[in-house]
């Protein structure tokens, strides 16, 4: 039996936009059947918060901040779901793993698990990240 290719992502941005993007591209690694960790980074951590995650007034847009408002509405009226749901779905749909750099955690005073959304799956320091994508078949930075 041939083993699945394995992704790494080193998800650095909170932006919804950004968001966005990376829960397409693993929508196109789940229907390959590719095994995903996720390592959330800086940004992405904030993103992540419980408190932070279904709130689009608290995060931004990374390209052409000016037009977030434009985005969300237009996003809204495609029925294009949240990142949030993207990610939790995909979670259920394949093997993606999120995990969450401890440093990025204190960064924005998440210190454990119950600081963060229930995708997050451990904490971790960024050595695990190093070592996942050098071992990784597709590793990507978004």
């Amino acid at each position: 039996m041939e083993e699945n290719q394995k992704m790494c992502i080193g998800l650095f941005s909170g932006s919804i936009d950004k968001l966005t993007a990376a829960g397409i591209v693993m929508g196109g690694a789940v229907a390959d059947d590719m095994d995903i960790d996720v390592y959330v980074l800086l940004q992405a951590a904030r993103a992540f918060r419980k408190d932070v995650a279904d709130d689009y007034s608290k995060l931004e847009l990374a390209e052409n901040p000016t037009y977030k408002d434009q985005f969300v509405k237009s996003m809204e009226g495609l029925n294009i779901k949240t990142w949030l749901q993207v990610f939790r779905e995909l979670k259920a749909a394949g093997n993606i793993k999120f995990h969450i750099c401890g440093t990025a955690g204190k960064v924005w005073d998440a210190h454990k698990m119950e600081d963060f959304v229930d995708i997050a799956d451990d904490i971790c320091g960024i050595g695990a990240y190093i070592t996942d994508s050098q071992n990784a078949d597709v590793h990507l930075f978004i």
